[in-house]
């Protein structure tokens, strides 16, 4: 530990513009009707993901004596609580606070960050996305987001179609994009759709102004509706400057789709040599009570702040990463 490692990596003059747009963002929430809540960040359930990791804890190392040797996990998103009070009767929310995630440390990561998540009853996909659109407008003064599908982008990016294409067309491309990857890499289409969208398409996206891209493949559905073409997901993504912003959904809301999904993500999970996650949760209780159609967005506050500063690096606009925490 060195001299110096007791002083925030973020200037006062940053943080005090990232307390400004904090109360922007309340501000906008205030104004349209949408009310603050908190929900645990502790909780016996945890959002069910092929690629993100929850912080797990023993339930014995918080002085609970029943079943000592069940897990607790520090929430990667408050997504669950949040739609447990849509179901009891709330009708427009949002939360800003913590959200925390296994082995994610880098220029755009770090474990523990804030989450900016809201819900609104009724809303459907164009409704959440001209919300999330007029939100980056009023917070951070940006122009009308463009709205793009995520196979006009990709298709633009690459020349593949991401939706038609066979799974070879994608190695293909990959080496005429000069990624390094040989050619029987995976034999999983999103593996490739991830790589290339992320290594070829996302660094092009936001740079003109804000682009939210929607319709992506119904294989990453995660918990939005799927579309009525059957081919895609009615979610949408928020890029600014190559960077990924916040993520929304024109909300799952039957639970047997869920209860689907978690165990074939699960399978996922144990095939990629990863623990299952539990597939059980207070949320599908929630569904299966009644959980009423709705659109919801999360959005990640600290990338938020680089964009309104001009930060290259997570560090600038967080005032104790995990190297200081």
């Amino acid at each position: 530990m060195n001299a110096s490692s007791w002083q925030p990596t973020s200037s006062p003059a940053i943080l005090k513009r990232r307390a400004e747009l904090v109360w922007a963002l309340r501000t906008f929430f205030h104004q349209h009707h949408i009310m603050e809540v908190h929900t645990p960040v502790i909780s016996q359930d945890t959002v069910v993901d092929r690629h993100i990791d929850p912080i797990q804890l023993p339930r014995r190392n918080l002085g609970l004596a029943e079943a000592d040797d069940a897990t607790l996990y520090l929430q990667t998103s408050p997504e669950f609580g949040m739609k447990r009070l849509l179901a009891a009767g709330l009708e427009a929310i949002y939360q800003i606070g913590p959200a925390f995630r296994s082995g994610e440390v880098g220029a755009f990561h770090n474990p523990e960050f804030t989450m900016v998540e809201w819900y609104q009853v009724g809303d459907d996909l164009q409704r959440g996305i001209q919300l999330l659109s007029d939100l980056v407008q009023v917070v951070i003064k940006t122009p009308p987001a463009e709205i793009a599908t995520y196979q006009s982008v990709f298709l633009s990016h690459t020349g593949c179609d991401p939706l038609a294409a066979p799974i070879d067309d994608f190695a293909d491309a990959a080496r005429r994009l000069k990624l390094s990857v040989p050619d029987d890499w995976s034999g999983d289409k999103d593996d490739w759709l991830h790589l290339i969208f992320s290594e070829c398409v996302q660094p092009q996206l936001g740079h003109e102004r804000p682009i939210i891209v929607t319709h992506y493949p119904a294989s990453q559905s995660a918990l939005a509706r799927i579309s009525p073409d059957g081919k895609t997901a009615e979610r949408f993504e928020l890029f600014i400057q190559g960077i990924e912003l916040a993520n929304g959904y024109h909300e799952l809301v039957d639970p047997d789709e869920l209860d689907l999904r978690n165990r074939s993500v699960n399978a996922e999970r144990t095939a990629d040599g990863k623990a299952a996650l539990p597939g059980e949760s207070r949320l599908l209780e929630a569904m299966r009570a009644g959980m009423p159609a709705c659109s919801g967005c999360a959005l990640g506050l600290d990338r938020l702040v680089m964009i309104a500063v001009g930060a290259k690096s997570l560090d600038e606009v967080i005032a104790f990463p995990i190297a200081r925490a």
